[in-house]
């Protein structure tokens, strides 16, 4: 995936668009004045989203007076520059991850609470939340930020998720892994041969930053992991389609760049086809420009939507269901409501801000800040502006791509930088010794380290 150096994850508010918030504003409920022997209730901050813009954001009101309740539906916060090397078994799910309930340990004024966010009631203020086999609660909140990330567009073709998953958790991850893994033991065991093709032909949509860094790995685990594994087939002979239906790989890389992607791409044996566009996805394969691929595995990294929180919003959104944000990352309809990360869509210098980690951090972070700000009863300050410290985009082993402002390089070097970053930027010491450690190893012997392929569920026994 596309990710900031450091890392590897709107228009200015209105004359009549201010009247209609404070009109808002105004109409939502007041507080009851505490007793006089009561302490005054501390505000409520409620954060949806355990990604890299909800967890700056909890970092950035660390030394605020307030109560923090961070909701995700998963325990873990995910290092999602990583997660294509655990889809593609060099690196084990346990490597990227770190439990959010860490922060909790760290972070005195914040609670973690593991639901899903079942609805928003801006005029109440209140956050429903459903926990897995206790059932709803509803939290009160005076600020609310949400951060909840994204999830795989089929671009209205849903029924093409049954065959081609996305890759945006672990438990995706661990899904393409094994299928991955699975077509070469199915090519390995039948003896019809175009089946035994099929097997070993592997489709990527979308040669975004994800499906480029996916191709290349998958093809040096089929040249390099694998050699000499199997006795019927030679994993080499694998073929591996990159198709999409833009003029090139890496769009969001100069034109330079993306040359030197796609023929680092060719080099490793990946079929580049841009200008394709894919018409259907079943159980056989794909149909693309009305010619149909033969495959067993289909991977779709072609586009991305908003996650259906932001829905719950009831603001303007844009085609990709991302929430617009005015200049202090807030809402419209509630300037105490603020929306960040993949879930926001705003526009700085007539583009619109990238949707990759760095800029997801600085927006959490920049959100923390105005929510201290107007506890303490200041100004806002100066509207966000994401700071681009550049991107980057590894092709295979011993070969990135980077560009910063008028900085772009390629090669050996590159990927060294690229290596060195992400593994700083780890969210653990335990995590940033076993990914350097299992990389140093697979560089050497060109092994990896979970070569796993997860069991499905069994079916009950016979009682014959």
């Amino acid at each position: 995936m596309d990710v900031a150096i450091g890392m590897s994850g709107g228009a200015h508010t209105t004359s009549s668009g201010a009247a209609l918030s404070t009109v808002l504003t105004k109409s939502l409920p007041e507080e009851k004045p505490a007793a006089a022997n009561e302490a005054p209730r501390k505000k409520r901050v409620v954060i949806v989203g355990g990604g890299f813009a909800g967890i700056a954001a909890a970092r950035g009101l660390k030394r605020a007076d307030v109560e923090i309740t961070l909701i995700d539906r998963r325990n873990h916060h995910i290092f999602q520059p990583l997660l294509y090397q655990v889809a593609t078994a060099v690196l084990a799910p346990s490597e990227i991850a770190a439990p959010i309930r860490q922060l909790e340990a760290k972070q005195r004024n914040l609670s973690v609470l593991l639901a899903e966010v079942r609805g928003i009631n801006l005029g109440a203020r209140t956050v429903e939340a459903a926990c897995p086999g206790i059932g709803s609660r509803k939290l009160e909140y005076d600020f609310l930020v949400i951060a909840a990330g994204m999830r795989p567009s089929y671009f209205g073709h849903d029924e093409f998720a049954r065959f081609a998953p996305g890759l945006k958790s672990l438990n995706d991850a661990e899904t393409i892994r094994s299928k991955i893994l699975s077509a070469f033991e199915l090519a390995e065991s039948t003896d019809d041969e175009k089946e035994r093709t099929r097997q070993m032909t592997f489709v990527l949509v979308g040669a975004g930053p994800t499906g480029v860094e996916l191709a290349a790995t998958i093809a040096h685990l089929a040249t390099v992991t694998l050699r000499g594994n199997f006795r019927r087939i030679d994993p080499a002979r694998s073929r591996i389609v990159l198709l999409d239906g833009g003029t090139r790989v890496l769009p969001t890389f100069a034109e330079s760049l993306s040359q030197k992607a796609a023929k680092r791409l060719t080099k490793l044996g990946v079929e580049v086809s841009t200008g394709v566009k894919v018409e259907k996805v079943d159980d056989q394969g794909v149909i693309a420009a009305g010619a149909r691929i033969p495959s067993a595995t289909v991977l779709w990294t072609a586009g991305v939507s908003a996650s259906p929180v932001v829905k719950m919003l009831g603001t303007k959104t844009d085609r990709a269901g991302r929430a617009f944000v005015g200049a202090f990352m807030d809402i419209l309809e509630a300037p105490n409501v603020f929306v960040v990360g993949d879930a926001a869509t705003m526009t700085q210098d007539g583009h619109p801000v990238p949707g990759v980690a760095q800029a997801a951090i600085q927006q959490g972070g920049f959100v923390g800040q105005v929510i201290a700000n107007r506890l303490k009863g200041r100004k806002d300050g100066r509207p966000f502006r994401y700071r681009n410290k550049g991107n980057m985009a590894v092709v295979g082993k011993n070969f990135a791509i980077l560009e910063a402002g008028h900085l772009r390089s390629s090669g050996f070097l590159t990927w060294l930088v690229w290596a060195a970053l992400h593994v700083l930027a780890l969210p653990q010491l335990q995590n940033r010794f076993r990914v350097q450690t299992q990389w140093f190893w697979s560089y050497l012997s060109g092994q990896r380290s979970s070569r796993l392929i997860s069991e499905g569920p069994r079916p009950p026994a016979s009682s014959q």
